[in-house]
């Protein structure tokens, strides 16, 4: 991997980890586009660039690591019992999905599922507006959402967003929890993937690593702040408008 093609990884990483459009989905497709094959030291390399994201999470969420958050840290805890779960004793079946074949029909059924909510939503006042006002029951309802976030081209932050507004909560509050709820599910599947894949880096690697990991937490970094001000006056259907869009420009390339 050169320094070219670790910049535009980490890019999309930071891009896509925290908006509702796949960045597991998109990380495969670019990596395929750039002719990367599935390496233990590439896949040792998307480990570094998803903690770069995790980082790019605790230095805008920083007041939040306070005894006062104790019970939100209680709810994002209680949303992450279900992946963690499923996702490790169903860890075999789950890796066995990773193609580039499903990614794209995900994209375009999330794509879908996200115009319905919409529609659903559209004269409905949120019962929760808040990130401090979510309960524990809307945090378990949200947990289960993101179970499906386990199929790749789903999206972790789209199931969770989905399942967060079904809950009754509002476009913005959703995002921030989804925001936080990565903390605990990114930190597990890194660390998982860390003591999996440590032996693969290599000096050759550290500047790639580098580059990766600072374009991927800048990128992350922005991005979220921009994702809120979007979600102050828009709605989530340009998200699901453009993962249809995708989906199918995927199809159409992987079949031509």
């Amino acid at each position: 991997m050169d320094i070219l093609q670790s910049a535009i990884l980490g890019l999309i990483e930071g891009v896509t980890e925290f908006l509702p459009i796949s960045s597991t989905g998109h990380l495969i497709i670019a990596s395929e586009w750039l002719g990367l094959p599935q390496t233990d030291s590439n896949k040792a390399f998307e480990v570094i660039i998803q903690l770069a994201a995790i980082l790019a999470v605790l230095t805008n969420y920083k007041e939040r690591f306070h005894p006062k958050y104790f019970s939100l840290w209680m709810k994002v805890f209680i949303a992450f019992l279900p992946i963690a779960a499923i996702g490790f004793l169903l860890k075999d079946e789950v890796k066995s999905l990773f193609t580039v074949t499903v990614v794209p029909i995900m994209f375009i059924v999330g794509g879908i599922i996200f115009l319905i909510v919409e529609r659903y939503l559209k004269n409905r006042e949120p019962s929760t507006h808040t990130l401090d006002e979510i309960s524990y029951r809307q945090a378990v309802a949200i947990g289960v959402a993101q179970v499906f976030a386990l199929v790749p081209g789903t999206s972790r932050a789209g199931s969770t967003i989905v399942g967060a507004l079904l809950a009754g909560v509002s476009r913005t509050a959703s995002a921030e929890f989804s925001f936080l709820l990565a903390l605990p599910v990114m930190v597990a599947a890194s660390g998982l993937d860390l003591l999996g894949h440590y032996k693969d880096f290599t000096p050759e690697m550290f500047k790639a690593l580098a580059v990766g990991f600072v374009v991927a937490y800048l990128s992350a970094w922005v991005v979220m702040k921009l994702f809120l001000a979007f979600l102050n006056r828009f709605t989530f259907n340009a998200f699901g408008i453009y993962r249809i869009v995708f989906g199918v420009a995927l199809l159409l390339w992987i079949y031509a």
